[in-house]
């Protein structure tokens, strides 16, 4: 090899640009990863609350504190849940459970659910299980009594509730509709449940709580639901559409990776339906 040809002799130019090249391609080679934010929603006619399963990515509006966020994809999914009833036992509690019972029948194969009674504190009754039969019979020994305090209720099984859950996690408050004098503010269980990815559904006889329970439910992405107290019998076929419109969600998946603040919120074209947004880390 000649001293020309000698690569000591290939000018620093040359080979600063040579590495430049080398640099580009590697980079080329690395797949591009566009910063995301994944939020999961519950959409429900507010009529009926039958659930809404054909809302395209077109159709969804994501607002953050009046900022538009852009919409990437959206699917619709139907999990196994694992899920937590929490069942008001105050003094006007005992109204609820006939509807108890028939959320325990919408267990199945491959979820747990835990049950869990309300009147000043909460009170763990069973704990996560795939039997009916335990939860049934647990559910017998609930004592009545107090005065219902929810909003309590709810920041503590979400503080320390879900800590050995597998699958999607989500909280049935089972109330007559009344809440008591708690020390947690709704906008408190709010925080905890986005910070523990728990969804709140609350389900309830009377519209006394109706905007807090539509707050809990739009803001952590479940939906609430108002039964008729006057027409118990229909609930064996009200329970079922419940739990099916929970069961199926929707990923919507946000351009960014500003996480979402606590104005946060989704929408969709179509008047007449709830939607609702819980954040996913």
């Amino acid at each position: 090899m000649t001293p020309e040809s000698s690569p000591a002799t290939i000018p620093n130019v040359f080979r600063r640009s040579y590495s430049f090249t080398c640099l580009l391609f590697i980079l080329a080679s690395v797949p591009f990863c566009r910063a995301q934010v994944q939020v999961t929603s519950t959409v429900i006619d507010k009529k009926t609350g039958a659930p809404i399963t054909d809302v395209s990515a077109q159709e969804f509006h994501a607002e953050d504190d009046k900022s538009g966020r852009k919409i990437e994809s959206v699917e619709f999914k139907t999990e196994p849940m694992d899920s937590m009833l929490l069942v008001d036992a105050s003094l006007v509690g005992e109204s609820v459970r006939p509807v108890v019972r028939y959320f325990i029948e919408q267990l199945q194969p491959k979820e747990e659910m835990a049950l869990v009674g309300y009147a000043g504190s909460a009170s763990l009754i069973q704990d996560f299980t795939a039997s009916q039969e335990l939860l049934k019979r647990a559910l017998t020994t609930i004592k009545y009594g107090g005065e219902p305090r929810a909003m309590d209720a709810l920041y503590a099984a979400i503080d320390s509730g879900f800590s050995n859950s597998t699958y999607r996690r989500v909280i049935f408050l089972l109330t007559t509709g009344y809440e008591g004098n708690s020390s947690q503010r709704d906008r408190d269980v709010v925080a905890l449940a986005r910070k523990n990815g728990v969804t709140i559904c609350p389900v309830y006889l009377v519209g006394a709580e109706r905007s807090t329970f539509e707050s809990l439910a739009a803001k952590t992405g479940g939906a609430s639901f108002r039964l008729n107290a006057k027409h118990l019998e229909t609930l064996r076929d009200d329970v079922p559409r419940i739990v099916k419109a929970i069961r199926g969600h929707y990923l919507v998946t946000i351009q960014g990776n500003r996480a979402v603040g606590e104005k946060f919120r989704l929408t969709v074209d179509r008047p007449k339906l709830s939607v609702s947004a819980l954040p996913l880390d």
